[in-house]
């Protein structure tokens, strides 16, 4: 090999690895120059998500930043920790946004959010809910999205206790809620899945709101489960 070609060898492998270091560099300052903006806007995405299960004037704290993080596949349908958001006025706990799965979705998993306030003693309200990711079939299943039905309105304002647990169950098996033509089985995983969530708040409401924080700023991605050796399965 020539002393030219070697040369030629050499510098164009310079290149590159500037090239290279350039490269990196570019992306390392986008990432840093966005990491905030896109931090905000998980942040807006996550409260406008709250704000639409539980009336933001009923609670004074900063709720996306105030949670536990639980674990309860009896009650939330998956070994996976879940996040409950707490709502709290005057330093009471007056309600909670429950992340839950529904296992049993016709094409899958289902998660869903369940805003949820404490009515009277062993009664809650259903506040609010709202379908976050699904594979449900288009043009059936699908009806629990808001975006294609308002059929997850109906859980608004819902009582629960014991006594009327029978009629959270669509109509087709005595129930007060409308199955889809053709899709019974995605409206009856996600009544299922709202009850169950309404009943571990029931069971839990106290170690709840007692439980540390899992949601700070500084620590909002903090896996642990405080609630484990407390609930009620």
């Amino acid at each position: 090999m020539t002393k030219s070609i070697q040369h030629t060898m050499s510098k164009n492998g310079l290149i590159l690895a500037v090239f290279a270091l350039v490269t990196t560099g570019l992306i390392a300052l986008t990432f840093f120059g966005t990491k905030d903006q896109i931090a905000i806007q998980q942040q807006q995405k996550l409260l406008s998500i709250l704000h639409a299960v539980i009336d933001k004037n009923a609670y004074d704290n900063a709720i996306q930043f105030d949670c536990a993080l639980v674990t309860s596949k009896a009650f939330l349908g998956s070994d996976e920790p879940h996040h409950v958001y707490r709502a709290t006025k005057l330093g009471q706990g007056v309600a909670a946004a429950i992340e839950t799965t529904a296992p049993d979705g016709y094409s899958g998993k289902i998660e869903i959010v369940v805003g949820v306030t404490n009515f009277e003693t062993g009664t809650a309200k259903v506040t609010g809910v709202r379908v976050l990711e699904h594979k449900e079939t288009p043009g059936l299943g699908d009806k629990i999205d808001l975006r294609v039905s308002n059929w997850v309105l109906d859980f608004d304002n819902q009582i629960f206790s014991s006594k009327i647990a029978p009629n959270w169950a669509v109509k087709k098996d005595g129930g007060q809620f409308d199955q889809f033509t053709g899709a019974t089985i995605t409206p009856r995983a996600v009544i299922k899945a709202v009850k169950l969530s309404v009943e571990y708040f029931l069971a839990n409401q106290d170690a709840i709101f007692e439980a540390p924080n899992a949601c700070t700023t500084d620590n909002a991605k903090k896996v642990s489960d405080p609630l484990g050796s407390q609930i009620n399965e």
